[in-house]
């Protein structure tokens, strides 16, 4: 899977960019349909809480998913971005097979 990582206004470590490099590619165990990912990373408001933004978009051989979430920190953000979209790559597993 291809997966390209964007940051808004600042510059992303080697460090979270690989951790998000790894966490993607386990989504690949779940489905072979996973053309690549674009994650798109943002600082919202630098002086409140939960003002990390992490957007992922997966293309798919049948279209695209995408979740957006905010939290404290980046890492925490593309977790839940990740179980987010494990969710949405089941149910189109389980469409594709009732098919």
């Amino acid at each position: 899977m291809n997966i390209a990582i964007q940051s808004v206004h600042f510059d992303a470590s080697t460090q979270l960019k690989e951790f998000i490099e790894k966490k993607l590619s386990k989504l690949d165990k779940f489905s072979d349909l996973i053309v690549d990912a674009e994650v798109i990373l943002k600082v919202v408001k630098p002086e409140v809480a939960n003002n990390k933004e992490a957007s992922v978009k997966l293309n798919i051989k049948s279209g695209e998913l995408f979740a957006n979430k905010t939290a404290d920190s980046f890492e925490e953000a593309v977790m839940q971005n990740i179980e987010a979209l494990e969710k949405q790559i089941l149910k189109v597993k389980e469409k594709t097979q009732a098919k």
